[in-house]
């Protein structure tokens, strides 16, 4: 197949799986849009009495079996948490903690499940992973979307209280192409079922899990559209077969594998929703499950914020404690402000998911992208701040009679988070496409080279249209009413910078695919930045929103609320305005043409003189694993470990 040919084929499946459809509206959206609508999202809903009960209820449960019943340093001793550790998970319903009453769950909010995510994963990263590939991707959330009554009874109640699952898309040989997954489901000659075969990679708990979601395509045959199909799987079928444990940098206690299927038998009663549907099954997953991610990320920027306090407020040198001195100083209010912006963030998305009036994709994507961007950031610059003892082991720290402060470990366990359930790259693409959708809607012929003159004439007329009305609107706008967003208070000149830079983000998205018309994915540098000046934007405009929240809540500390809010929308602030003047003051194409001159082998005479452990060992990549292109749609689910 011709590398052109398998690239749109890829694009057009990704795009068939693709939720296209705006029923719900979106502030996400609309701020790429330069159509600033803060109404979305503010005044935050009151949570109900009951889920906020419920919710505290279990988070001193959680915390209290953590603290009495779980060492941390021994899952990373062991490099696994233990049988009894996950028992007493079980036990406490910490696997059920989304699904409803009736299933047999806890119910909880999403508000509430993600401060449980925030809990675990300060105590050890391995347990808020284990727990989220569980529920934020594993079998419940599908069958929760698409699953039929029957199989909710059947297995809800399992996944609750006894049974681990998994999710199953990655394989060894195919990255990011949905064209080309090669697990097949063959139906069964008397309909009964289908036979998989295949390998799946990077099955975060598939060396443990009961059950499996396992995404194969069907072969089409007449009378049968066939394509990639969800399947539920119980890990004791006949030829599941666990083939390694994957092990990584950090992480070192979650359950990871490559899995062989060899003629592994399920039943028809075990298809979600329908053949073909699993793509989008797995997208519709992700839109709320991504947010427990940035709930990992936004617990361990507080638990930073914390350790930096601490140290740098006992840590003595040059006559006065290392927080005092400015460079260490700046460093701590960067890890404060942005502790507090990305819990507001976390705050803001997850009351959107549960009031269910507002489209969250977008606001969960950029969750995602941020709070791992960000949270390695924070990371980073606690171990600057904690210097030769943030590098030192916990162990080896308590073996010289020290507190261990597992500051390494934790910088070893955030990385993946800018890798797995997308990396960031992949994250641009995906909220770029859905930021352009608008565009690709209206003019999205005219930047295609292959369209006939006939369509592309119609195509014109149309994107002319509608860019009439919608382009003189980003001239002007309430941002540049001085008294604009007084009802913010003190905190009304962030929502005026927002929204004046609303209408210019949407003005430079305008520009660069007007300039580069169908060439416009092929600068993913400009769309990168294009999506992480709309993240600050949102990140600011939850800050201002959770604070109002915040100030009518607790009164008390008013002050010290928009102390942090003022401190993290002025950081946030600084960094658009800095990626605003990029995207068009960059070294982009030097750059670009540098790194072809690299890969075509044109400067190798700059690699001589070191030696390399790993030459010979084996191929770095396989060889099925030659990308054609990166489909936007499904990438995320497919470049990282977790799935």
């Amino acid at each position: 197949m011709p590398a052109d040919a398998g690239y749109k084929e890829a694009r057009a499946i990704s795009e068939a799986a693709r939720e296209k459809d705006w029923k719900l509206p979106s502030f996400g959206k609309g701020l790429y849009l330069g159509n600033f609508q803060p109404e979305l999202i503010s005044p935050q809903p009151e949570m109900p009495a009951d889920a906020i009960d419920k919710g505290e209820l279990f988070l001193a449960t959680l915390g209290t079996y953590l603290q009495d019943h779980v060492d941390p340093q021994a899952i990373e001793r062991d490099n696994k948490i233990s049988d009894e550790v996950v028992d007493g998970l079980k036990r406490i319903g910490a696997l059920g903690m989304k699904v409803p009453v009736d299933y047999g769950g806890l119910g909880l909010s999403q508000v509430y499940y993600n401060r449980a995510m925030m809990l675990a994963g300060t105590w050890h990263s391995s347990l808020s992973t284990l727990l989220s590939a569980h529920q934020s991707i594993g079998l419940a959330q599908p069958l929760l979307l698409f699953g039929s009554e029957e199989q909710k009874r059947e297995w809800l109640p399992k996944v609750s209280t006894t049974h681990l699952s998994a999710f199953a898309l990655t394989e060894p040989g195919v990255g990011s192409d949905p064209a080309r997954v090669s697990t097949t489901a063959t139906p069964t000659e008397d309909g009964s079922g289908y036979l998989l075969n295949g390998r799946k990679l990077w099955t975060t708990n598939g060396t443990v899990a009961d059950v499996l979601v396992v995404l194969a395509k069907v072969p089409r045959s007449e009378g049968r559209k066939g394509g990639i199909t969800a399947f539920i799987v119980p890990s004791v079928t006949e030829g599941v077969v666990v083939e390694a444990r994957c092990e990584f940098m950090g992480l070192r206690g979650i359950e990871n594998s490559q899995t062989r299927y060899t003629d592994a038998y399920v039943p028809a009663e075990n298809v979600i929703g329908r053949e073909g549907l699993g793509l989008k099954i797995a997208l519709a997953t992700l839109n709320t499950g991504r947010l427990a991610l940035p709930a990992i990320c936004a617990g361990v920027c507080k638990w930073a914020t914390k350790i930096a306090r601490e140290f740098a407020s006992q840590r003595v040198q040059w006559g006065k404690p290392i927080g005092e001195h400015d460079e260490v100083a700046q460093r701590i209010a960067f890890i404060a402000g942005t502790a507090y912006g990305l819990e507001a963030m976390l705050d803001v998305a997850s009351r959107l998911a549960d009031e269910k009036r507002n489209d969250v994709r977008i606001e969960a994507a950029i969750a995602k992208l941020y709070g791992s961007e960000m949270g390695w950031r924070v990371v980073d610059e606690l171990m600057q701040v904690c210097g030769g003892r943030g590098y030192e082991t916990a162990a080896s720290l308590q073996a010289r009679g020290l507190r261990g402060v597992p500051v390494e470990q934790v910088l070893r366990d955030m990385r993946v988070n800018r890798i797995f359930e997308g990396s960031t790259e992949i994250m641009h693409l995906i909220i770029a496409r859905e930021a352009m959708d608008q565009h690709l809607h209206v003019a999205g012929e005219l930047m295609e080279p292959d369209v006939p003159l006939d369509r592309k004439a119609k195509a014109f007329a149309k994107a002319g249209a509608f860019y009439a009305g919608w382009y003189p609107k980003l001239a002007v706008g309430r941002g540049q009413a001085p008294k604009a967003y007084s009802d913010y208070g003190e905190l009304a000149g962030q929502m005026r910078f927002v929204e004046r830079s609303s209408r210019k983000l949407a003005r430079s998205t305008f520009y660069g695919m007007a300039r580069w018309q169908a060439g416009t994915e092929n600068h993913g540098a400009f769309l990168g930045r294009i999506v992480d000046i709309g993240a600050e934007l949102f990140a600011m405009s939850a800050t201002v929103v959770y604070t109002q929240t915040q100030i009518r809540e607790h009164p008390e500390r008013a002050a010290e609320t928009q102390d942090l809010a003022v401190a993290f929308c002025t950081q946030a602030q600084l960094r658009a305005e800095r990626l605003f003047n990029d995207l068009w003051t960059n070294a982009d194409e030097s750059n670009h043409r540098l790194a072809l001159d690299v890969l075509k082998g044109r400067h190798t005479w700059l690699e001589a003189g070191i030696v390399d452990p790993s030459a010979g060992d084996g191929p770095m990549v396989p060889s099925a694993e030659i990308d054609l292109g990166i489909p936007v749609a499904v990438a995320a689910m497919t470049e990282g470990s977790r799935s």
